[in-house]
């Protein structure tokens, strides 16, 4: 009798994943016979009953770039790597659809910034975390080597290797801190219209002088302050990747 219940109560609670792999192979299965609109309706439905994970941002991304929709598809990739910097699906092909939409480089000023973003983007803040305190064990078994080994060449062993293990654990708490901080900042946003005219002032530009920038659909900006106004709706001070700020109305982004 009790193995009855058990059985029951495993099938009972294997219905919604059975229900929702349904739901993802149905979506998959669309795609694969290019009926995109439907597999994006499937997609949706399933971030709504299970809610939502990189690989299906991912999907959601690539069904975009199907129905030549590439602001979207910029915008669900970087969603995707916002849950999962180690994603290299959606990093590879953020990159690709970003190369046809002719985007400027929005890691940084410089070739450098931009390489350190990318290389520190690519693992999340937990595997940084993890390696940070591994290295620092790796630190703590160095200065007990250099302490209570007799053998002088393991004590320079361990002198030296602990001094670079615990320079890595720096660098790698400095790299959590910088994936965590960007994942939960909540400040990103990408440009939805086909270009915009930022204004100086957190109102339409009335002339010239009140016209700062403009910048083009896909653009991903960070969302600097915000300010409501009762005609006109809200406004938001963005900066861009190059620190140039200006203010925009919000119905003109999407925040990732």
């Amino acid at each position: 009798m009790k193995q009855v219940i058990f059985i029951i109560l495993l099938t009972v609670l294997a219905l919604p994943v059975m229900a929702n792999n349904a739901n993802i192979d149905r979506a998959n299965q669309a795609y694969k016979q290019e009926l995109y609109n439907e597999a994006l309706k499937l997609y949706f439905q399933e971030a709504e009953q299970t809610g939502v994970s990189s690989s299906l941002y991912c999907n959601i991304g690539d069904t975009y770039y199907r129905l030549k929709d590439n602001v979207h598809a910029v915008l669900y990739y970087e969603r995707a790597l916002l849950l999962d910097p180690s994603n290299s699906d959606a990093r590879f092909n953020l990159e690709f659809v970003r190369g046809k939409m002719q985007l400027p480089d929005d890691a940084g000023d410089s070739w450098f910034s931009n390489w350190v973003d990318q290389t520190v983007s690519r693992l999340s803040s937990n595997t940084w975390a993890i390696i940070a305190i591994i290295t620092f064990l790796l630190f703590l078994a160095g200065v007990a080597a250099y302490l209570f080994m007799d053998n002088v060449l393991v004590r320079k062993i361990g002198f030296f290797g602990g001094a670079v293990m615990i320079v890595l654990s720096i660098l790698a708490n400095l790299a959590a801190f910088h994936v965590y901080h960007k994942a939960t900042s909540g400040n990103g946003a990408i440009i939805m219209p086909e270009s915009v005219t930022l204004s100086t002032a957190p109102r339409a530009p009335r002339d010239k002088q009140g016209e700062a920038f403009k910048l083009q659909q896909g653009t991903r900006v960070e969302i600097v302050d915000s300010i409501v106004d009762k005609s006109t709706g809200t406004w938001l001070q963005v900066s861009t990747a190059g620190g140039h700020k200006a203010w925009i109305n919000a119905k003109d982004i999407e925040v990732i």
